[in-house]
């Protein structure tokens, strides 16, 4: 996986007519009213964009060549691998690319940031994250497995694995990294971070100036959650 690039679409080949922003199931879940927060931001600051909520386990019924930006990897590997004519760009590139954008001072933070997993092939992804981090006055010292090299939270290992075994692996993930606070950009892996012993600040948090709630940590229980949503949406 190291040696694999997917380059994100650009900025300047966004057709602004198509761009559409989707929260993905688990910041639904989590914050519902986080989406539109960050829709409004991205209004104000990039461009018209639309919301798309429509899951990205299903056709997402857009016009060729529409952008979706996603603040979920795993939402923005399905859309650009399963449904033609829709480009994906993370939200954290697009954030990072608006020059006047107006973020909170967390100078206060030392962190750690996990890199989800399914954006390992992204490097843009993580410069953005910690470029983002950076212009919040936060300070970054990174894990020995971290971009390109990130490794699973846990959770994607469930329901492969027994629920204990995931445990296991969270613990062991959130024990490689070397800071208590750790930045993630997947909800998923505030769970994994929290079951770690670590404390997790979410990027949409941070960016909002919000605190990051542990919430639903019983993998099974936030499972059949995701799981009921995906069916609805």
């Amino acid at each position: 996986m190291d040696g694999i690039r997917i380059p994100s679409i650009k900025i300047s080949d966004i057709d602004m007519r198509k761009c559409y922003f989707n929260p993905g199931c688990a910041l639904s879940i989590y914050k519902p009213e986080s989406g539109k927060k960050i829709l409004d931001m991205l209004n104000k600051y990039f461009g018209p964009v639309q919301l798309h909520s429509i899951c990205c386990h299903h056709d997402p019924k857009l016009p060729h060549g529409a952008t979706i930006i996603n603040n979920c990897a795993g939402c923005d590997r399905r859309f650009r691998s399963l449904y033609e004519g829709v480009q994906t760009i993370s939200l954290w590139e697009v954030l990072d690319s608006i020059g006047n954008l107006s973020l909170p001072d967390h100078t206060e933070l030392t962190v750690s940031v996990h890199d989800s997993c399914s954006y390992r092939p992204k490097p843009q992804v993580h410069a953005a994250v910690r470029n983002i981090l950076r212009k919040m006055n936060m300070e970054i010292i990174d894990s020995k497995y971290s971009g390109t090299k990130s490794i699973c939270c846990g959770d994607n290992f469930y329901p492969q694995l027994p629920i204990e075994k995931v445990t296991e692996l969270q613990k062991k993930r959130a024990a490689q990294m070397p800071c208590q606070d750790v930045v993630v950009y997947c909800v998923s892996c505030i769970k994994s971070m929290t079951i770690g012993g670590k404390t997790p600040h979410h990027m949409a948090d941070l960016v909002l100036n919000e605190e990051t709630e542990p919430q639903e940590t019983r993998i099974d229980v936030y499972h059949e959650a995701l799981n009921q949503y995906i069916d609805e949406h």
